[in-house]
């Protein structure tokens, strides 16, 4: 009997690869569609980060309860998620928004040098998500890794200029945010090119909506970047960052509630699912929250993936 070939797609574009940390972590480098081995023998793991919080006074308390005492410093939380595999972390200065503790700055880049310095992985650093004092803190941040390569976090349509010049002048990586729109994560791509980042040093988040608000729109932009990403599109050729942990959004996620069943248990597989969703999207680092959803993320990562 004749041995049937396995179809393949001749693609004509790859991902960018990109380096961070101190040059031994790298993600991108995708020539295939995800986990198909026979179109990228390659087999490139999606990379995952751990998030951490410097103000937990609103944090869910069964992620809390999940790190003890751990999420009470932002270092040892950050030491917890290295010893459960993480390649990355994720750390967001929520206490520098003015309507919280208003932190300085440099106390907030002081926070984030101990942390890559105990851990020794690379951060994508958020701030609050107040534009303004962002951009402020970024400048400190960048300045005080600088020689840690790592991914500021995040810049949009309207406000980027700022944090793009700290990426360009302390040798970061700069995350650009689109929302659900494949037009617009592209014309992100494209300002911050025309403004003088390299596109070795662009990451985009064009939005993971979780299970429950969105998932499947979510994962068809995905997708459709991935694809014209390998069929050539040099503007879209950039690794993707997709956030897991918007599933603790949705409230039917952990929702303490005896009839639903046990709240952690429920989380953690809300999670997993959007983070499944994401990586056969096209994902190549994946922001999680939940220590028990990174155990089934990781899990899902080595079956799939055929890594050991």
């Amino acid at each position: 009997m004749a041995k049937v070939p396995m179809p393949k797609e001749k693609w004509s574009g790859a991902v960018g690869s990109m380096a961070l940390g101190d040059g031994s972590v790298s993600l991108g480098g995708v020539k295939g569609m995800p986990f198909l081995s026979f179109e990228d023998p390659q087999k490139h793991r999606p990379l995952l980060a751990g998030e951490v919080v410097d103000d937990i006074s609103d944090f869910p308390s069964i992620v809390l309860k999940q790190f003890g005492t751990s999420a009470e410093d932002p270092v040892s939380w950050a030491m917890e998620w290295k010893s459960k595999g993480a390649d990355l972390i994720c750390l967001r200065l929520l206490s520098t928004d003015p309507e919280r503790n208003d932190t300085a700055p440099e106390k907030a880049a002081e926070i984030a040098k101990k942390v890559a310095d105990s851990t020794g992985l690379p951060l994508i650093v958020y701030g609050s998500g107040i534009a303004e004092k962002d951009a402020a803190v970024m400048e400190a941040v960048g300045k005080a890794l600088e020689g840690h390569r790592s991914i500021l976090a995040y810049v949009e349509e309207d406000s980027y200029k700022r944090m793009a010049s700290t990426a360009v002048a302390h040798k970061h990586a700069v995350l650009a945010f689109s929302n659900l729109d494949i037009n617009l994560a592209k014309q992100m791509n494209i300002l911050l090119s025309d403004f003088g980042v390299d596109r070795g040093d662009i990451v985009m988040d064009p939005l993971m909506a979780p299970l429950g608000m969105g998932l499947e729109y979510s994962y068809s932009v995905n997708e459709r970047i991935m694809l014209a990403a390998l069929s050539g599109d040099r503007m879209l050729q950039v690794p993707m960052v997709c956030d897991a942990s918007q599933a603790w959004q949705v409230r039917d996620c952990s929702e303490e509630d005896d009839a639903l069943g046990d709240a952690a248990e429920r989380a953690a597989w809300w999670e997993f699912a959007t983070a499944l969703a994401a990586l056969l999207s096209g994902a190549d680092v994946l922001i999680v929250r939940g220590a028990k959803a990174m155990d089934l993320i990781q899990e899902a990562v080595n079956d799939m993936g055929g890594h050991a």
